[in-house]
């Protein structure tokens, strides 16, 4: 009886040729499998070209700067813009002043697409300093002014019965975005056939945290012509300063001599400690007392102007309606309130806001001749002010709720 091996039964029945050309090959799978003292690394990741991801992995990098209010990150020689939750690419040009159809063609999408919150918009050329405002008057920010009033404006009135002109005081200039110091991202745009994977082993980044800095979805996808921030590096910690060098002892009794220690009769005064006043939270603040409404309606609000509307609502747009009637004719309180702020914008136009509860504000901007004074408890339909002559006699009239613009016409209908 013949004994084979196994070796010989896996090749019997193979012609000479395929057996002769089949060894080498097994011999070298099986030198390498034998070489091996740890576990495999399967996708050989870190074998090809000796390119090895593993430090790419453990390297640790800086968090993202945080926008400003309009969601820009400004460094010295690009922008980017950050989406909030909701927005269209449309709605982020808008909020930075640039053409949406601009914005949109350079990040390669659409004007109407969607964004997640938090993902990154690069600009194709660095966003005005201020927006230019409604269509009603000069650049001035509403926003910052509504939430001026809010900080600022008295709930009572501390003499409620006069009705005399103030002076106007000017909205201090917007100031330029702040331009981030320090090293600045590398700004990668993606090319066809890449990934976030493979962009993160290119510049030795973790992928979480190139999806972090760019708000990438959770499956990490990306687009051809997308802009991605690379992020940057964590500082390391700088090194502990060497020990000084050790301080000769002497013995006991030699030396300087020891201080005498105060008398324990004599201590020290005690310090008075005056508590710090206590600011009281602006839910707590009394409510005006204001005197009843002159007429009833159903609806929330008045119309401050009896006319017609030439401008309707657009969010991020014209936050407001325009409403246009007869040159001086009575711009009047949509509401019972009190007048928060009295300004003007940048072509020396004047604005009155109005605040009526803890953040609900509405805003009458183009007027003239005002007869309300800041701090002055009004009723609803009161006279504030009168529409201006020439052809712009209209009023711009918004409703806010905090910073957040809210279509007039849902208090007005």
């Amino acid at each position: 009886m013949t004994r084979t091996t196994p070796t010989r039964t896996a090749f019997r029945g193979l012609p000479r040729a395929r057996l002769l050309a089949a060894l080498p090959l097994a011999g070298m799978l099986t030198g390498v499998l034998a070489a091996c003292q740890g576990p495999l690394d399967y996708d050989l990741r870190g074998q090809l070209g000796a390119f090895n991801t593993a430090g790419a992995a453990q390297t640790a990098t800086a968090n993202r700067p945080s926008p400003d209010t309009r969601g820009l990150i400004s460094y010295p020689s690009y922008q980017v813009a950050v989406a909030q939750r909701g927005d269209t690419v449309s709605d982020v040009a808008a909020r930075i002043g640039l053409p949406p159809a601009e914005v949109a063609r350079f990040n390669g999408m659409e004007t109407g697409d969607k964004m997640r919150q938090g993902e990154v918009l690069a600009l194709p050329r660095r966003a005005p300093d201020s927006l230019p405002g409604n269509a009603t008057a000069g650049s001035v920010d509403i926003a910052t002014l509504a939430g001026q009033a809010i900080d600022t404006a008295p709930l009572t009135s501390p003499n409620p019965g006069s009705v005399t002109p103030t002076a106007i005081q000017p909205v201090p200039k917007p100031q330029p975005p702040k331009v981030q110091a320090g090293p600045e991202p590398v700004r990668h745009k993606v090319k066809r056939g890449e990934t976030a994977y493979t962009i993160s082993r290119l510049y030795q980044v973790p992928v979480k945290s190139l999806a972090e800095w760019n708000g990438l979805g959770s499956d990490f996808a990306v687009r051809e012509g997308q802009f991605l921030l690379i992020p940057l590096k964590e500082e390391p910690a700088p090194r502990p300063a060497p020990a000084a060098a050790a301080v000769a002892v002497t013995e006991p009794g030699a030396g300087s001599e020891t201080p005498v220690p105060p008398s324990a009769s004599q201590p020290l005064p005690e310090e008075k400690v005056e508590p710090a006043a206590v600011k009281p939270a602006a839910e707590t603040l009394p409510k005006p007392e204001l005197p009843k409404p002159t007429r009833a309606s159903s609806a929330a609000m008045a119309y401050p102007v009896q006319g017609k509307i030439v401008k309707t609502y657009s969010k991020g747009r014209n936050d407001g309606i325009d409403i246009a009637a007869a040159a001086g004719a009575p711009v009047n309180a949509a509401e019972a309130g009190t007048v928060a702020a009295i300004t003007k914008d940048s072509n020396n136009v004047p604005i009155v806001v109005i605040r009526h509860s803890q953040k609900l504000l509405t805003v009458y901007q183009n007027v003239g001749n005002i007869t309300v004074k800041k701090g002055e408890s009004v009723v609803r339909g009161q006279r504030i002010a009168s529409l201006r002559g020439g052809d712009d006699a209209y009023v711009h009239f918004e409703v806010r709720d905090g910073f957040e613009s809210i279509d007039p016409l849902r208090y007005l209908n």
